[in-house]
C-alpha cells in the first residue's frame, strides 16, 4: 500500500517506502516506548489529494521539479508539526466539528476514486481537476484497456470478498496480500514486463512495463534531496499549512480512535505523538519520502492481530526495509491496476453511501455541513473545504439561537457537593467552538471522583459536544471514577441518534 499511495500522491514509489520505515522503525523511540504503542505511522490515502496537487501546482507541468520542490513542503511541515507539539496545541483537534471532519475524509475518498479509477481501467485521464475528471467519466469508461482492467476488477473483488468470508483461517489473511499474489501472475500472464499491442473487438491496446511498479536496483540510488528554492512562495505556503492542518487534525484522530481501541486502555500524549510525527516528516522530506500521519486503518489491523507494544510498528518498518532491499525486482512485478483498486476501495470506504446515510440520522443540519465540506473540497481543494464547512456550522449553530458571545466562550461552574458529588453544570450553550473551554475545566476534576455533568440550564447542546462528552463519561469511567450526564430530559433532539443536537424549548 505505500507503493500505491506514493504513486497516486504523484512521488516516486520509493518515496512510500521511506515513509513506512521511517514511520515504523524510527518515529515510535521518538514518541517514547509508553506511548501511542499501537499506532501505525506512515504514508495515508487521507494526505493523496494534497500531494498530487502539491506536485502539480509546484512542477508546473515538470513532474520532477515538483517532486523535489514539494520534499521542501513536507520538511517545513515537520518543523511545523514539531512546533504544535511543543506548543501544546494537541487538543486544538477537538475544535473541529465532527462533520466537517467526517466531510473531509468523504471529500478525499471521492478524490481517490476519481484519481484512480482510471489507473485501474488502464487509461491516463486528460483531465486534472476533479470536477474535470468527473466529465472524464464516460470517455475513461469507454477507452478502457481491457488485460489491465481485469487485474484490477479482479483485485477490487478480492477486496471486497475476502474480508466476508466467514472463516478464521481465512480472516487471518490480509486482502491486500491475496491481492498482490493474484496480481502478480496476471501480470505475468499478459506480459506486461515487455512492451507490445494486442487485439480485442477489432482494437489494439497497448500494455508494457509502464503499467507495473517501478524500483531503482538500489535504495541509495533513490534518495533525493528537496529544493528550498520556492519554500517561502504564496504556492507552498498554501501546500505547507494544507499538510500541517490535515495531517495533524488526521493522527490525531486516528491516535483517539486508537486509544478507544487498545485492550489495555492507554492513552496518548498526543502532543508528544505531534512532535514525533513532525520529526518523522522532516526526516522523510530530507530524503525523499512522503509525509507521514498516524493511519487509522492500518493500525485496527494491528490490533487485530493481536498486537500489544510499539513492536510491531517497528517490525512492519523493519519488514518493509528488508523487502525494498533484497527483492526489488518482486516489486517490480507488481500490476498498477492492483495497487490502484486497493486506493479505490479505501476511498470508497471513505466516501461509502453509509456516510452520507449515517450523518442524516444524526441531524439534517449535519448531513447539511457534510455536503458542504464535500462540495467545496471537490470544487476548490481541502483548506478552503474545510474552512467553508466550519463557516456552514457557524451558520447553522446562530440560526439554532446560539448567543455570538458563546460560540467560544463556554459558561460553566464547577459545583463540590457536601456528599462528596462534583456537579459540572454548564449554561447556554455547550458546542464545538467552545469545547476546549469545557475540556479544559473537565480535565481538571482529579481522578477518581463521582462527577455529574449537569445540562439542564444548557440551551443548545450540538452534535460534537455530546460526542465529545460521552467520551469523556466513557473514559472517565474506564480511569475507575464515576460520571453521569444528566439534565437532557427536558431538550428536544432534533433525530433519533443519541448523539443529535439537543436543544431546550423556550418556555412561553
Amino acid at each position: 500500500m505505500p507503493v500505491g499511495i506514493s504513486m497516486a500522491s504523484g512521488f516516486p514509489p520509493i518515496g512510500g517506502i521511506f515513509t513506512a520505515i521511517i514511520g515504523g522503525m524510527l518515529v515510535p523511540l521518538i514518541a517514547g516506548k509508553k506511548n501511542a504503542q499501537l499506532t501505525i505511522k506512515g504514508p495515508a490515502a487521507g494526505l493523496i489529494a494534497i500531494a498530487v496537487a502539491c506536485v502539480a501546482d509546484l512542477g508546473k507541468g515538470d513532474p520532477l521539479l515538483g517532486y523535489k520542490l514539494a520534499l521542501a513542503v513536507v520538511v517545513i511541515t515537520g518543523l511545523i508539526q514539531i512546533l504544535f507539539g511543543v506548543l501544546k496545541l494537541g487538543n486544538f483537534s477537538d475544535f473541529f466539528p465532527i462533520s466537517v471532519v467526517h466531510g473531509m475524509l468523504s471529500a478525499i475518498g471521492i478524490i481517490i476514486i476519481l484519481k484512480q479509477f482510471p489507473a485501474m481501467l488502464g487509461v491516463k485521464p486528460a483531465g486534472k481537476d476533479m470536477m474535470a475528471l468527473i466529465g472524464e467519466l464516460p470517455t475513461t469508461i469507454s477507452n478502457i484497456n481491457y488485460e489491465i482492467a481485469l487485474i484490477g476488477f479482479i483485485s477490487f473483488a478480492i477486496l471486497i470478498i475476502l474480508p466476508r468470508i466467514n472463516n478464521k483461517y481465512v480472516k487471518m489473511i490480509p486482502a491486500p496480500m491475496v491481492v498482490i499474489l493474484v496480481s502478480i501472475p496476471l501480470g505475468m500472464y499478459f506480459d506486461l514486463e515487455h512492451e507490445h499491442v494486442y487485439l480485442f473487438q477489432q482494437h489494439q491496446y497497448h500494455v508494457g512495463p509502464s503499467f507495473l511498479v517501478t524500483l531503482p536496483g538500489r535504495m541509495a540510488d533513490a534518495i533525493s534531496f528537496p529544493d528550498f528554492s520556492q519554500v517561502f512562495s504564496g504556492t507552498s505556503i498554501k501546500y505547507i499549512i494544507m499538510f500541517a492542518l490535515v495531517g495533524s487534525l488526521e493522527t490525531l484522530i486516528s491516535a483517539k480512535a486508537v486509544d478507544m481501541l487498545d485492550p489495555f486502555k492507554r492513552k496518548t500524549n498526543f502532543n508528544r505523538d505531534l512532535i514525533a510525527v513532525g520529526a518523522g516528516n522532516t526526516l522523510a522530506g530530507f530524503i525523499g519520502g512522503l509525509p507521514m500521519i498516524s493511519e487509522i486503518v492500518r493500525s485496527s489491523a494491528n490490533i487485530n492481530n493481536g498486537a500489544k507494544t510499539s513492536w510491531s510498528n517497528f517490525f512492519h518498518g523493519a519488514f518493509l526495509l528488508i523487502f525494498v532491499a533484497f527483492f526489488p525486482l518482486l516489486i517490480h512485478k507488481i500490476p498498477l491496476a492492483a495497487l490502484a483498486a486497493m486506493l479505490v476501495f479505501t476511498g470508497f470506504r471513505l466516501a461509502s453511501p453509509k456516510e452520507f446515510s449515517k450523518t442524516f440520522k444524526i441531524g439534517p443540519e449535519q448531513l447539511f455541513i457534510f455536503c458542504v465540506t464535500i462540495f467545496f473540497t471537490l470544487y476548490e481543494d481541502l483548506l478552503v473545504g474545510i474552512f467553508a464547512g466550519i463557516a456552514a456550522k457557524f451558520v447553522v449553530e446562530l440560526v439554532m439561537g446560539v448567543k455570538p458571545k458563546n460560540i467560544f466562550k463556554a459558561e460553566i461552574d464547577v459545583i463540590n457537593e457536601p456528599d462528596n458529588r462534583i456537579v459540572v453544570k454548564l449554561h447556554s450553550s455547550a458546542v464545538f467552538s467552545n469545547w476546549l473551554g469545557i475540556k479544559r475545566k473537565l480535565l481538571a476534576i482529579e481522578q477518581g471522583k463521582h462527577i455529574q455533568i449537569d445540562l439542564s440550564d444548557c440551551k443548545i447542546v450540538d452534535h460534537s459536544a455530546m460526542d465529545n462528552l460521552h467520551l469523556f463519561e466513557s473514559g472517565y469511567r474506564a480511569t475507575g471514577g464515576h460520571c453521569h450526564i444528566i439534565g437532557l430530559d427536558t431538550h428536544k433532539p432534533l433525530s433519533k441518534h443519541p448523539l443529535a443536537v439537543h436543544i431546550k424549548p423556550k418556555v412561553s
